[in-house]
């Protein structure tokens, strides 16, 4: 065959593919693959296969890819549902830490002339002079890496309700005339916090007050923007005066109520920060009070142990420090017997047809608040003598105390007390005291109008209150113990609402009741 044949050929060969649909060519190479090797019909299914093999993996090899990718996709997303992963460690190093400073040493702990309990003695005269505070903005941002919520990040895991319940609660009350007048009084706090960080004049005892306030409200040194530094300074001054020999806490009035105030004040802010030098400091001030308790179960001035003294009013604020320990979880010896052992401390000063004396029995002290709140916070809120001191206490009137009730000269220390066992339990009586409440409180805070500016520089005004109470600090003891009143509503750790003392790992006694009371009965201890 010549060179003009060869052509001629190809030509035809090149025609007919043109002629010939891309299915009939297929056909084709599949019938000449199936002929003898050296025949024409093979070659030529061979010489068609390769012409078509460009075009079909151009076509095949993306589509097959993407049928790849989509059947890859959608078994990992399979397995990332599917899997469970651990829990990542934290990681410390993210956590800003207090900043740490020299402590004192106990001979270094100044105590004031005056006293928390007897500042005058009787009646004091108002005194309308606000001390002005220096603002202190070379503070260093010491505490910006706390953090809030129910995992309390990892470092303290805390019970049902820390951080998210408070936070919520406080945003569903947000502009009520309740919690406007709550915010000046917030407000007022940050205008006279001393450049140090605590309030006068009592400065622990107050320091720690005002920063309950903060905290019942949700205030955070990570989580407030307009109170976080206010928090933070309070904090760090309660720590930086703190002996870590003994872990009373600096600037002591004469009995020490200060510590178990201030130790309170640490316990709530460990739990709603998870910060790990708060919780180290209020973990040492917690052993001071638990080594002071009484054999009785009681407290004395100073946590006195050997007195035998069980005083009802020093009693109240250790048994609520020790409360929000066990609410934080925080893991001090002799927590959980001091507890159980703190319910007998108050029924020896009570009256088995209610009521509780300041240093023994009685049916118609002031003190009947502080002992049913605390017996109910430690779970014996269905003791006989508790339910009959409810119905003591149905009679007490906000505005009129001394008039009707005839049980001593410090309401808004007995209120601060009967405004939370009364919103424990609930009920008509306490229904009609929150109404009693907002028509009393309210108009009776003295504000000064755009006194502060807020986070969005706007003028804000601030509030205070001042009462005619005897053994009070104020005005910020006043004004602390009515705007803890005002947020009861949402605070819900550590000493508040039933669901507190439904906590399972609360039941601290060997011995219960079948309502879940504990027992007093402290032979097993």
């Amino acid at each position: 065959m010549n060179i003009n044949e060869v052509n001629a050929h190809l030509e035809e060969i090149a025609e007919r593919y043109e002629r010939e649909s891309f299915l009939h060519r297929v056909k084709k190479i599949f019938k000449g693959l199936k002929q003898p090797r050296n025949s024409r019909e093979h070659k030529e299914a061979l010489i068609e296969g390769q012409r078509l093999a460009a075009p079909l993996s151009a076509i095949l090899l993306p589509l097959i890819a993407v049928v790849l990718l989509i059947v890859l996709a959608g078994g990992s997303k399979v397995r990332k549902e599917e899997r469970v992963y651990p829990a990542r460690p934290v990681d410390d190093t993210f956590v800003k830490t207090l900043k740490t400073l020299p402590k004192p040493d106990a001979a270094e702990v100044k105590t004031p002339t005056t006293d928390f309990e007897t500042y005058a003695g009787g009646v004091q005269t108002p005194d309308t002079s606000m001390p002005q505070a220096v603002k202190d903005n070379s503070s260093p941002e010491i505490l910006k890496g706390f953090r809030t919520g129910p995992d309390l990040v990892g470092i303290t895991p805390g019970p049902p309700g820390i951080g998210t319940g408070r936070g919520e609660g406080v945003e569903k009350r947000k502009g009520t005339p309740t919690d406007v007048s709550v915010m000046r009084a917030l407000r007022w706090l940050k205008k006279n916090q001393n450049a140090d960080g605590s309030w006068n004049k009592n400065k622990s005892a107050m320091t720690g007050m005002a920063v309950l306030a903060f905290l019942a409200h949700a205030e955070t040194p990570a989580g407030s923007e307009e109170f976080g530094d206010t928090v933070q300074r309070a904090l760090q001054f309660l720590m930086d005066g703190q002996n870590q020999t003994t872990g009373l806490f600096s600037h002591q009035d004469g009995h020490q109520y200060s510590h178990p105030i201030a130790t309170y004040a640490m316990c709530e802010a460990a739990a709603m920060t998870g910060n790990p030098n708060v919780k180290r400091s209020a973990e040492l001030a917690l052993r001071l009070i638990i080594n002071g308790q009484n054999p009785s179960g009681g407290w004395n001035y100073k946590m006195e142990s050997s007195s035998g003294r069980n005083d009802t009013s020093y009693m109240g604020w250790c048994a609520q420090a020790l409360k929000a320990a066990k609410m934080a979880r925080l893991k001090v010896d002799g927590l959980d017997k001091a507890l159980k052992l703190a319910v007998a401390g108050f029924k020896q000063n009570s009256n088995p047809g209610g009521g509780f004396g300041y240093v023994g029995p009685s049916s118609s002290h002031g003190m009947t608040a502080v002992g049913t709140l605390c017996m109910k916070i430690l779970g014996a809120g269905n003791d006989p003598v508790v339910k009959n001191s409810d119905k003591l206490m149905d009679a007490w009137t906000i505005g009129q105390f001394d008039a009707v009730n005839k049980v001593g000269g410090c309401p808004q220390y007995y209120f601060y007390y009967a405004t939370q066992s009364k919103f424990h339990s609930q009920g008509k009586s306490w229904e009609r005291w929150d109404r009693e409440m907002q028509s009393v409180y309210l108009p009776a805070q003295i504000i000064e109008k755009n006194a502060i500016k807020d986070t969005d520089g706007k003028d804000q005004d601030i509030g205070w209150w001042q009462n005619g109470d005897k053994h009070t600090d104020r005005p910020v003891m006043d004004t602390c113990l009515t705007a803890l009143q005002l947020m009861v509503y949402h605070r819900y750790l550590p000493t508040m609402t039933a669901s507190a003392v439904k906590v399972e790992d609360e039941v601290l006694a060997r011995s219960v009741d079948d309502k879940g009371d504990i027992k007093v009965n402290i032979g097993d201890l």
